[in-house]
Formats: structure tokens, sequence, C-alpha cells
């Protein structure tokens, strides 16, 4: 008898369950936990598990706190002790892990408040050692950990263990990789506000839980994902080490998987099926890893990248080398809203109707310009209907320094030109004292955010003028899921759905532009997008909706990366006086310039992160053996 062995995770050296979604990984977690609890409580018997911190579980404790509330889950018989926290830092800080904790699990449930332990982000140092090891002896009076939930940072790091850490590293003070300070800046605004130093469990003391999960979410992670579950262990990749460990399991959505050898290259893992999309990935990767035109690959070429499978099912490179070519050419077009007057059947967009309604969605005030500029502008240029609606008021990423500016200006212009309104200078004189006495962890209160608001509207706009909008094609949403005053959102709700959907129906558009960038499963992108589509569902499901089934969805990514190439189905070029042209619409939203609070882990400013991007788009396709253009804006087809 034969039987068919599955290769597909064949080079993956921990188990990888992989889900849909953050929120489907988190459910599945939430359950494995549950049945921990569930099972010793029935033995009389602590459940002791290791809790980690962060945006990655998030979703994780919401489901505990679910299943608390409606399903009668009972956390008096657990025991709890998590990874980390930073030093110093006091635990009723907002960004304290301590206060973390509380706010998304412990509050929630009848935990008991002795039955939770974090180390002590404010202990004198001197006494850190001794702090350090009595942590460890109340984790090995308590029986050990029974289950250890995990994140992993971009750089490998498990808790704060940074590379580097040696495998045998205890409860110990560190100080923090300068990627990690970069990457948590989000949670405080400025990176020069982000602790140099945290007090983590050792490498040693994570492995010596019975069963791990770690948890991973985003593309941002697919990277060292697959570097901790395919390449060798080591002390650089934190993380890698867990594959020591005997029931360590990866959690991961289907973006923090993709990079994954079963799905990036899986001719490599055993049989696959040659679609068109893995012909093009396949192709497209040999190319540039021979760094050859597309049609200049040979048979050898082929061979020795391991795709001698494929030159058995489709023939001679040749034929296979045109195939793919081809679908690079007909990506790339200079008429985003369809070429008017022609029949091209491989052209990404269709010539008719012509013009059309554009409605551009920009989760952001600047997202419009900075991921597509060159391609709105050409849509205006062309003669079609575009309207820009902006999601978010993107009030919290203006800087109090900006805000200072602005109102010294508010004064000065009052005063030359003899403008007596009490009620004016009240608000001036009301947001200056606050700026002025405003702690670091301190909140805007409404009027700031107001103003802030205002600041980067009135940018905005000026940028729509720029590429020559009138009014009513521009449209401020301010979703109300955003208008926390706080980095941390609320989910999206029916309100902001039927927002979006109003606008929608309103317009009637042939074309949607969105942001498809998912990068951060928790960021504003995501959520914006999320409303989209749960608006263009509510539509169709009403009547008189015919238009709807008419209209391109296209998704463009962010600031902070690109679709691969392989992904790419309409790529717009642009020469050197539009790329000048769309850097000077960024450079209209002076708030942004110079010092972006919440920029990530790329220091550069947005204009600069753009143009390296775009061109860098534009320099692939010119080493595959097409068209060398200035730089080009790239965009996915999403069908619904």
């Amino acid at each position: 008898m034969a039987y068919e062995i599955d290769l597909t995770d064949s080079l993956e050296k921990i188990p990888v369950k992989i889900f849909p979604t953050a929120v489907d990984g988190s459910k599945y977690v939430a359950g494995v936990i549950a049945e921990l609890i569930r099972r010793k409580s029935k033995e009389g018997k602590m459940a002791i598990i290791g809790l980690a911190t962060g945006s990655t579980p998030k979703s994780l404790y919401a489901e505990l706190v679910r299943m608390h509330q409606q399903e009668g889950l009972s956390f008096k018989n657990v025991i709890t002790f998590n990874l980390d926290q930073y030093y110093p830092m006091e635990a009723d800080a907002l960004n304290s892990y301590h206060y973390f904790m509380r706010k998304n699990l412990f509050e929630h449930t009848d935990i008991d408040k002795d039955n939770y332990f974090l180390p002590d982000g404010m202990i004198d140092k001197a006494r850190i050692k001794e702090h350090s090891i009595a942590y460890e002896k109340k984790i090995e009076d308590a029986g050990g950990i029974d289950l250890q939930i995990l994140g992993i940072g971009v750089n490998g790091h498990i808790g704060f263990n940074e590379p580097g850490s040696p495998v045998y590293s205890k409860t110990r003070l560190v100080s923090l990789d300068n990627s990690t300070r970069i990457a948590n800046s989000h949670e405080f605004g400025n990176i020069s506000e982000v602790p140099r130093m945290a007090i983590t469990m050792g490498i040693s003391t994570i492995l010596k839980s019975k069963e791990i999960i770690l948890m991973a979410w985003g593309k941002t992670k697919a990277p060292v994902v697959k570097k901790s579950v395919e390449e060798n262990p080591t002390e650089e990749i934190p993380a890698s080490l867990l594959q020591h460990h005997d029931h360590c399991t990866f959690v991961v959505d289907e973006f923090a998987a993709s990079e994954l050898t079963r799905f990036k290259s899986p001719w490599l893992t055993g049989e696959c099926e040659w679609t068109p999309h893995i012909i093009k990935n396949a192709v497209i990767s040999m190319a540039l890893y021979y760094n050859k035109p597309v049609l200049s690959l040979t048979n050898h070429d082929y061979n020795e990248y391991g795709l001698s499978d494929l030159l058995v099912e489709k023939g001679d490179a040749y034929e296979i080398n045109l195939e793919v070519y081809y679908m690079l050419r007909d990506s790339i077009t200079g008429w985003p809203g369809g070429k008017p007057g022609s029949t091209l059947p491989t052209h990404p967009e269709r010539s008719v109707p012509f013009p059309k309604k554009v409605l551009l969605f920009s989760p952001h005030p600047d997202d419009d310009i900075i991921s597509m500029g060159g391609t709105f502008m050409r849509l205006h240029d062309q003669g079609h209907q575009v309207h820009v609606a902006y999601q978010t008021s993107g009030n919290i990423a203006v800087t109090d320094e900006f805000v200072t500016r602005n109102l010294d200006f508010a004064a000065g212009f009052e005063k030359i030109f003899n403008i007596e309104n009490n009620a004016t200078k009240a608000i001036l004189e009301d947001a200056t004292a606050f700026l002025k006495a405003k702690k670091s962890s301190e909140t805007d209160n409404s009027e700031i955010r107001a103003i802030k608001g205002l600041i980067r509207r009135c940018e905005a706009r000026a940028t729509c003028k720029y590429v020559g909008l009138q009014d009513n094609q521009i449209h401020f949403m301010n979703l109300p899921f955003y208008e926390t005053g706080t980095i941390e959102k609320k989910p999206m709700g029916p309100e902001d759905v039927a927002l979006t959907a109003k606008l929608i129906r309103e317009i009637k558009p042939e074309q949607i532009f969105c942001a498809g960038d998912l990068a951060d499963p928790h960021g504003t992108h995501k959520v914006c997008l999320d409303i989209i589509l749960a608006a263009i569902e509510k539509i169709k499901n009403e009547p008189d909706n015919e238009w709807l089934q008419n209209c391109y969805i296209w998704l463009y990514k962010g600031a902070w990366e690109e679709w691969d190439i392989e992904e790419i189905e309409m790529a717009v070029p642009m020469s050197p006086g539009q790329v000048r042209k769309k850097r000077h619409g960024i450079f209209i939203h002076q708030s942004q310039k110079d010092s972006v609070p919440f920029q990530g882990s790329d220091e550069r400013e947005f204009w600069q992160r753009a143009e390296e991007r775009n061109a860098n788009t534009a320099d692939l396709y010119a080493r595959l053996g097409l068209t060398r253009y200035a730089a080009m804006e790239a965009f996915v087809r999403l069908r619904f």
C-alpha cells in the first residue's frame, strides 16, 4: 500500500498553527488556556500560567475576559507570572505592564490579586539580583509554569531577551536593544520616553515551562517567524532557541506565516500545484536571485534553482519566461482609471466608464499623498471625478510643540489686526496653559485634540487643493473609533460602518482606493480597511446596488512597506518631475515633518520613505527586464 506523505511543513522545526486572523488565533490559544484551567480545577490544583504583554496578546486577553463573563470561566485557581517589566517604571504608570495586565485582564476576571506576579520595576538597583532570584524561586515554589505565553519581537526577542541572550540566562536586568525601543515607541509617543532597561525572565526560565505557545501576528513578524522555526537555533535569534523545547507551538496568522517556505517557495517542500501566481512567484524569485532579466533565464537556471518540476509540467524555459514577462508588462499602466477609447483585455482597469467616479480612502490625513500621490494626481489630471475621504482626524500625531507654534500664531494674528474676541482669547489661553502644565503621561483634553485635528484637516485640504480638487470632493469622516485621545483605539463600531456606507452610497464610485497596509493588525490602517469592507457588505445586502458590481477596489500600501512584486496587479509609473510634485504635496503636511510621533522603526521622514519605496519598485521591474522608470506606485485588486 502506498502512503502519501505531506511534506509542506517539513522544513519547520517547531510546529506552526496558522489561522486566518489574529482574532482566530487568539481564540484557539484562549481555548488551550481554558482547558488547562478547567483540568487543573477538577484535579484540585492551581494552573500556573506565564503571561506576555504588548499588542500581540491583547485579543487573547479580550477573549479570556469574554469567556469569564459569558461562559463562566473562573480564574480562582490561576497563578500568573509575567515575563517582564520596564525599569524603572512605577506600577501605576500608563505604560507599566502592571497597569496593562490589570486593565486588559485581571480587573475583568475573578483572579485573586495575591495570585498574579510581575517583576518590580521600581526596586532599588542594588537589590535587583536578589529580587530576580526571589522571582525564580516563587515560580519554582508554585510548581513551575504549566503554560508560557510568548510574543516575538522583529529582532527575535522573547520577553526582553534581546539578540545575544545566552540560553542559560535567568531573570535579570537587561539593556534594551535600540530596535526594540524604536518598535515600542508607539506606546510612548516618543523614543526618548521609552526606558532603556527592563527586568525579564531569562531564556532558561522560559524553557523550564511545561508547554510554550508563541503568538505572532502581522507581516512584520513574518521574516523572524521563518528564521525561528526553519533555521538553526542561535542566540542571535532568541526565539529560535525554543527549538530545544519538547512542547512548543507557534500560533500565527496568515500574514506572519507568509515567509515560511511552504508559502513563499512551496516547490521546495514537495509537489505543488503550478498556478499562474505560483509560477510568477517562482520565476521572479529565481530571476532576482540570479540577477537576470526574466527573458534571459535558461533551462539550466530552472534546474539549479529547484524548478525542474515546472519545466517538466510547462516545457521549455522560454515559454514560461514569456508568460511571466507578459504578466509583469501588463501590470504597468499610466492610466490607473483605464485608458479611454481602447480595448485592452489584459489592462488592470476597464476603459469604460470614462471618466470614473473615484473614492480614495485615506486612514490618516496624509496617507493619500504619501502612498499614492502620483496616482492621485494622475487620476485627477486624466479627468476622473476624484473624491478623498479622510477616515480619521490623525490628531494624536501632532506634537505639542507644533500646537504651541500655531497658538502663538493665532494670538499674534489677533494682536496685529486688533481683533477683540473674548471667547477665542479664552480658548487660546486655556490651551496654552494646559500644554504648559501637561505631564508626559497625560492625555490631551478635548480642546487640544480639536486643535490638533484642525491642524491636520487644514493640511489635508491644502493638499487636495494642490492636486486640484474642489471642496465638495473632500470629505472629513472623523470616524468615532479613533477619537479616544490615546494611542489605544476602540474597535470599529456600527457608527463607523454606517458613516462609511453612507458616503459610498452617495458617491457610487466605479473605483475605490484604500489602504491595505496590514503589517500591524492592531493599527489604524487595519481597522479602517475592516470598516470599508463591512460597509461594502452592508451595501451588498441592500436593494439598488447594481453599481457596486461594477466597482473595482484597489489596495495601496502605507509609508512602511510595499507589495511584493509578484503580488502587484497595477503599477503606475512616475517621471522624475512627478516624483518631485508628489514630494511637494507631502511637504504640505508640515506637522508630520522633521519630528513625527509614532513613526515606527523607520527614522526617516515620510517623503523619504515613499520615494525610496517607489524607486525600489521601479528598480525591481527594470531588473526583471521591463522599462526603467524613475518610480512606481503599486496596487493589488481586492475582489469581493
